[in-house]
């Protein structure tokens, strides 16, 4: 018996090793690094996005593209933490896909030729890369996103497996430092009438975290996760209700709402009367906890966007050439004080604008000086309706129109049948002379043989 489990354990071993997952990292460097910049106003730190991602696998392979020889600060960044830097050539028409088409081909490629590699971190907010994500998908890999809340396309956020944004690795104390020539830069604010302070304004040179959520918002992912394992007759514990949390939405993160790690999450969520929980020894059981009282429905993130469309259609005039997102900002609170955000599930302004985006109401352009410059979306710019064509009646359809002949021997609608037309027997006219006194019209007369004359005189 002993012979025969031993063979078992170590096939239920090698199969946990086959679980664990060997990430190749591949950062879209000039992306993030505009997006970093651009909304929390910070330089990119490489270290983060890879300290994040040790935590869920073994990171074999790290790749970053850009135009290094413009890039001197963060190539030393890069050499620091075992990044291979991939030169992105630019192009005499500047073309910005070169790099991206490079990135994916060379994930594709490491897919086919290294089979040990199961899981690709694509470090990017760019919506480009959705084909790639798919692709890798369709051969059985597991995806991660990283980037920025506030500019990552949120159709790439729920597409992959999970989602890691940028805001949520950084630190509340804000205790990493900015190289000093970012520091000694003076805050520049975009043009015009500045709003009032916001939530997600800059705070000592940039931004830091942004407030947390309600508990309540995440209530109902929960209890749709425990309701699959239920199904499933599998035990809610710890990790696989948030691997399911995860499949259900690949966005979430727990530190959203204020948690360090998602057993913080869960022991917050049992503080606040929301499940119950039981067990010991780090094998935790969650249920659902049973309430008597009615439960409110949640907001749909799409109800925000009515009042932005009213701000918006007032400020057109602004709007045409671009407006910053601190300026927008301002206007909204301004004119829609009643509005809170985060009920929607938006912790910041800027993430808000980016579910607008996506929804073709404004068209967000990150600058590196003024930030977010917001413009009007597709919505505030509909296609022209194409002129009815004019009907013109010509002598065709004129004469459909007109009564037809009855004509004998043909079919119609009242003698589908007609019987055959009986041939008219032919007279031959006779040519009779108009008496005008031509000869030449006349036809030629006979001549008649006159008789002889007899002589009846005396005999001499």
């Amino acid at each position: 018996m002993a012979d025969r489990l031993g063979p078992v354990k170590l096939t239920n071993k090698k199969d946990l090793m086959q679980e664990k997952l060997n990430i190749a990292v591949f950062v879209d460097y000039d992306n993030i690094e505009i997006g970093v910049k651009s909304t929390l106003r910070r330089e990119f730190d490489v270290s983060l996005p890879l300290d994040a991602l040790k935590e869920r696998g073994d990171l074999v392979a790290k790749f970053a593209y850009a135009n290094w020889g413009r890039q001197e600060g963060a190539a030393r960044s890069m050499a620091e933490n075992a990044v291979q830097m991939v030169q992105r050539l630019p192009s005499p028409r500047g073309d910005k896909n070169g790099g991206d088409i490079n990135l994916a081909l060379d994930a594709l490629e490491m897919a086919f030729t290294h089979p040990h590699v199961n899981a690709f971190a694509i470090v990017s907010g760019d919506s480009d890369f959705i084909p790639l994500v798919n692709k890798l998908k369709e051969y059985g890999k597991t995806v991660f996103v990283v980037g920025g809340k506030a500019f990552t396309s949120t159709i790439l956020q729920q597409n992959c497996h999970e989602f890691v944004s940028y805001e949520s690795l950084l630190s509340t104390d804000s205790d990493r430092h900015e190289p000093r020539e970012r520091q000694s830069r003076p805050q520049q604010q975009g043009g015009g009438q500045a709003g009032p302070p916001m939530r997600d304004r800059q705070q000592g040179g940039h931004r830091v975290r942004p407030a947390p959520l309600d508990l309540g918002q995440a209530m109902p992912l929960v209890e749709r996760a425990l309701q699959v394992l239920e199904r499933r007759a599998v035990q809610p514990q710890l990790g696989l209700l948030k691997s399911t949390m995860l499949q259900l939405d690949s966005a979430f993160t727990e530190k959203a709402y204020g948690a360090n790690s998602f057993s913080d999450f869960v022991e917050k969520l049992k503080k606040a009367d929301y499940v119950n929980v039981s067990g010991q020894g780090g094998r935790y059981i969650i249920e659902r906890k049973t309430s008597t009282q009615p439960e409110r429905p949640t907001p749909k993130p799409e109800e925000a966007l009515p009042p932005l469309r009213d701000v918006l259609e007032t400020h057109r005039l602004e709007m045409e050439n671009g407006a910053t997102a601190d300026d927008l900002a301002g206007w909204f609170q301004s004119e829609v004080p009643t509005s809170d955000l985060p009920t929607y599930g938006f912790q910041e302004f800027s993430e808000f604008l980016n579910y607008a985006q996506d929804k073709l109401v404004v068209r967000v352009v990150p600058d590196e000086e003024k930030g977010l410059m917001v413009y009007l979306g597709a919505e505030f710019y509909p296609p022209a309706v194409p002129e009815a064509p004019v009907e013109q009646h010509t002598q065709e359809e004129e004469e459909e129109d007109e009564k037809q002949p009855i004509v004998e021997g043909q079919p119609s609608l009242l003698e589908p049948n007609p019987p055959p037309v009986k041939p008219k027997p032919i007279r031959r006219s006779r040519k009779v002379g108009t008496g005008s006194g031509n000869s030449a019209d006349r036809p030629p007369r006979r001549s008649r043989k006159k008789k002889p004359e007899h002589h009846h005189g005396p005999m001499q």
